[in-house]
């Protein structure tokens, strides 16, 4: 099994991985199909099912659809052109994907909300249709978007499990077992093997970079997210805080009276700068998914502000040790809300920082395995239940709370030897199984707990 941390952390933008960027990467691979078609082509439909209905609106999936058929996708999103694209369609109804001819599509009557046909494979589900002249439809594939902008076709889900195609790496693990087993074989770290892995598919200057990338792109989120202030879009009129908070942090600084806990504060604002901004629609990385996509850099920026011999050296080694926790939980269970409840979301997340954390700071691989089974087993029976389908309430105070949990819990794996009872491998197995029996009701769908409990208008 091997997962590259490129998939792991993508380049997207907001407010979700699954229902923004997972309809619009989906709508691109339809697009593809068609130019690989020998048909004639005069139109595109499409129709949203499950959770992509229920919270769709909310989290913009209809307008990530829209954009996908006209060409866009989340690495190379442009704000200005794709606004210019939807205001040329409600003009003329047609859409001008590159190598494909005008396509009619009108979003008022080609794309459909079905909120009572069930597609079986995941709670994610779209049907993408293309049409002749006479609007039959010759072309139908179903997609679903299964968390972290991964997409996957429904003979490919029916297939089994995600599958790795390419060539053999060295450390091919496939359970958190199997990941210390090597690694004590080996003599290498987590950090070492998850390179040893990228470099056999690319080039140590590839992987610098695009990790660089990475890092980069989601510090420059998280100090917009602290410099903007206003209120986020969706209809809730949330308030942002994240630049009000960090500027009274600033103002405290160097006081006496500072009490010791304040520096949670910082921590949450760090996540808290993130999400809004993902909230807002803007550019994010995928850690594992959008709506946790402040609890990772939250705690890398903690460590790096705040840790006594941190070094941006060891960004990598955080972002590679992340990733390979990260693929361990989306192998064997879930890092989708709409599966598996926000355990699989922000407690993903927040096992995978932990482990970053307690790496950089010295971490053997038991203890770093330690910790990042202490972050998610404290995140079971997390529920999805955001408020007008907005990844707003109760998403990011959610990702503060997750980027202090994952601090705590590398600090308390750091304080043992990394024996303990659960194995990590025992709590995703948990989770997964928590998520199966988890009600729909909580699962993403704002049929359930906060969304239904709090006025949302």
């Amino acid at each position: 099994m091997f997962l590259s941390v490129f998939e792991m952390f993508k380049v997207g933008i907001g407010p979700s991985s699954s229902h923004t960027m997972g309809p619009m990467v989906a709508a691109a691979r339809f697009l593809d199909m068609m130019r690989a078609s020998p048909f004639q082509f005069a139109g595109v439909r499409a129709s949203l099912h499950g959770s992509l209905a229920f919270t769709g609106v909310g989290h913009a999936t209809d307008r990530a659809t829209i954009l996908g058929l006209a060409g866009f996708v989340p690495d190379t999103y442009a704000q200005d052109k794709a606004e210019a694209t939807l205001v040329a369609l409600a003009k003329d109804h047609t859409l001008h994907p590159e190598g494909l001819p005008s396509l009619h599509f009108d979003p008022k009557t080609d794309l459909t909300f079905d909120y009572d046909t069930h597609l079986t494979g995941h709670a994610n589900g779209m049907i993408l249709m293309a049409t002749d002249a006479q609007g039959d439809v010759i072309l139908r594939q179903v997609f679903y978007s299964i968390g972290g902008g991964f997409v996957m076709t429904e003979e490919e889900l029916a297939a089994g499990k995600a599958t790795d195609e390419g060539a053999p790496v060295p450390y091919p693990f496939k359970s958190a077992a199997e990941m210390l087993e090597m690694s004590t074989n080996s003599g290498k770290s987590i950090a070492a093997m998850k390179r040893a892995n990228e470099v056999s598919r690319g080039t140590p200057e590839s992987l610098s970079a695009g990790t660089g990338r990475l890092w980069q792109v989601m510090n420059d989120c998280l100090e917009r997210g602290l410099s903007t202030d206003g209120t986020l879009p969706g209809g809730l009129n949330v308030k942002r805080r994240a630049k009000d908070i960090h500027d009274k942090l600033q103002a405290e600084r160097g006081m006496n009276l500072n009490a010791p806990h304040t520096i949670n504060d910082w921590m949450a604002v760090y996540a808290m700068a993130v999400n809004e901004e993902n909230a807002a629609g803007g550019q994010v990385v995928t850690a594992p998914t959008n709506g946790a996509a402040g609890v990772l850099p939250a705690t890398l920026r903690y460590y790096l502000d705040n840790v006594p011999g941190s070094s941006e050296s060891q960004i990598e080694d955080f972002l590679l040790t992340a990733a390979a926790i990260g693929g361990l939980v989306k192998y064997n269970a879930s890092i989708s809300g709409a599966e598996a409840g926000c355990q699989a979301e922000v407690g993903s997340a927040a096992a995978m920082a932990a482990a970053g954390l307690c790496a950089v700071m010295g971490g053997t691989p038991q203890q770093i395995e330690n910790a990042a089974e202490i972050a998610l087993e404290h995140h079971l029976g997390m529920t999805c239940d955001p408020v007008r389908g907005l990844v707003q309430v109760p998403c990011i105070e959610r990702n503060g709370l997750g980027a202090i949990k994952a601090v705590s819990a590398a600090s308390l794996a750091l304080r043992g030897d990394g024996t303990h009872l659960v194995p990590l491998d025992a709590c995703i197995e948990t989770m997964r199984q928590t998520g199966a029996d988890m009600s729909e009701k909580y699962k993403e769908t704002s049929l359930g707990g906060l969304a239904v409990n709090v006025p949302n208008c």
